[in-house]
């Protein structure tokens, strides 16, 4: 079952109540120490600011496995894109590889927005549509509109995504991608990943033998025998 605890650093909760903040990470790591035991409890954490983290979460036992997820890529995109608008009817003439493509940088909370803002757009018309039919029946002493009529607005149109791309923007600037990278750097060094060590050769380990086989005298042995 989920759980949200903030797990900021330590030593900067002046003014909480005596330092409650602190207690409850203090909590957490001792909570966490003990789940080596539990095989079927699996710790899982996210936070789109690392850097703020107290730095005993992230430590070896505790969070072992730390992973950067970065922005979606273009098939990610075109997924998010799918699913925003999965229970919406959109016209056939909307390219959504090209929504992807130009959507380079986008998060998933952007991509939606867009899908958002667009159905908001075909919404809108049909009920300023809906109301103008009204008021043209009434003007004709036509009875009210019946329920079986066609909606005016069947499809989101790509007017409507061109209109919604015009408020369309990026939440995570080039520049928190670059702090978040380097810091995705950073960790994994600290952590020694990429280090060069071998295990020496085994005919390097084995001692070099005499004629005949014997090893050579050595007077080290005699605290062996």
């Amino acid at each position: 079952f989920p759980i949200f605890i903030s797990a900021k650093a330590r030593g900067g909760s002046a003014g909480d109540g005596g330092g409650a903040a602190d207690r409850v990470i203090n909590q957490i790591l001792t909570e966490m120490d003990g789940m080596g035991a539990k095989k079927n409890v699996f710790i899982i954490g996210a936070t789109n600011r690392p850097d703020i983290i107290d730095s005993a979460i992230l430590r070896p036992g505790r969070l072992d496995q730390l992973i950067y997820i970065p922005l979606p890529d273009d098939k990610s995109r075109m997924a998010i894109l799918k699913a925003a608008l999965r229970k919406s009817p959109v016209a056939k003439d909307v390219d959504m590889n090209l929504l992807a493509t130009v959507t380079k940088g986008f998060s998933g909370a952007d991509l939606t927005e867009i899908c958002q803002r667009a159905c908001k757009l075909a919404i809108r018309e049909s009920i300023e549509k809906e109301i103008s039919l009204e008021k043209e029946r009434q003007r004709n002493g036509q009875t009210a509109m019946d329920s079986d009529e066609p909606d005016p607005v069947p499809e989101i149109r790509r007017d409507h995504f061109e209109e919604a791309m015009k408020f369309a923007r990026r939440s995570v600037s080039d520049n928190d991608i670059r702090k978040y990278e380097m810091f995705a750097q950073t960790l994994q060094q600290s952590r020694g990943f990429g280090s060069q060590f071998r295990f020496p050769d085994q005919q390097q380990q084995q001692p070099s033998q005499g004629a005949g086989g014997q090893r050579p005298n050595n007077d080290d042995d005699d605290l062996y025998a």
